[in-house]
């Protein structure tokens, strides 16, 4: 089965590539759209197996957006609304949207609303992708909560281990501290993106030869942290 292609409309930069990276680093193809109108443009081009939709668009209103989707599809719509929408959130559920996510939201959260609408629909890569994560040496089983580092077990907390893994899922490239929040905390602990330092300082003491001088797990500076790739094993 092909990989389900996802269409995000959302007009806040910041969330729609956070939302298409992650979603990308969960086995979908992922397009986003900045507007309603090319929003629109994009489902009759694109033909997406699910759309997230945020209710405030320019150009055109998410809630139009959904009435013209559901004129000349059933493609499964998530809408996302802020707290104060309530009857937006009714109105769009009315005009047929599958379900709705409620700002702020973690990613993981949101990807667990993308899995079930698609089951729903019998369109779900992401139960197809292995339980088995691996990045150079490091080999993570997600099922059994289990690391190995070079074939020495490794024990993590569940918040390493989250990490670990979310950076597994895109091994070499750059996760922000917030994606790694959202990754492994959720929305409650937005404003806190230094304690991943932490996380991550307690991590390299366990996947490191030398913590001090990481060649797995590398910090870009000014950006966040990443899993180097096979052959990049230096510290950026």
């Amino acid at each position: 089965m092909d990989r389900p292609h996802i269409l995000v409309i959302d007009d806040e930069a910041a969330i729609g590539t956070m939302v298409r990276d992650y979603l990308e680093a969960q086995g979908y193809r992922v397009d986003w759209a900045s507007d309603g109108p090319s929003g629109l443009d994009l489902f009759r081009r694109t033909h997406p197996d699910l759309i997230v939709l945020d209710l405030m668009l320019p150009g055109k209103s998410g809630l139009d957006v959904c009435r013209d989707i559901r004129a000349e599809s059933n493609v499964p719509v998530i809408m996302l609304t802020a707290k104060s929408e309530e009857i937006d959130r009714v109105v769009g559920l009315e005009l047929g949207a599958d379900d709705y996510v409620t700002k702020p939201f973690s990613l993981r959260e949101l990807a667990a609303r993308v899995r079930a609408v698609l089951r729903r629909a019998g369109r779900d890569a992401a139960d197809e992708k292995s339980a088995i994560l691996e990045a150079g040496d490091i080999v993570i089983d997600t099922d059994r909560h289990e690391v190995t580092v070079a074939g020495r077990p490794v024990a993590l907390t569940p918040t390493e281990f989250a990490i670990l893994s979310f950076l597994a899922e895109r091994p070499g490239k750059v996760a922000s501290r917030l994606q790694l929040v959202n990754a492994a905390l959720g929305e409650a602990y937005a404003g806190y993106e230094r304690s991943i330092d932490t996380h991550v300082s307690n991590l390299r003491k366990k996947i490191e030869e030398d913590p001090s001088n990481p060649k797995r797990l590398l910090t870009v500076y000014g950006l966040g942290y990443k899993l180097a790739e096979p052959g990049e094993r230096r510290q950026t």
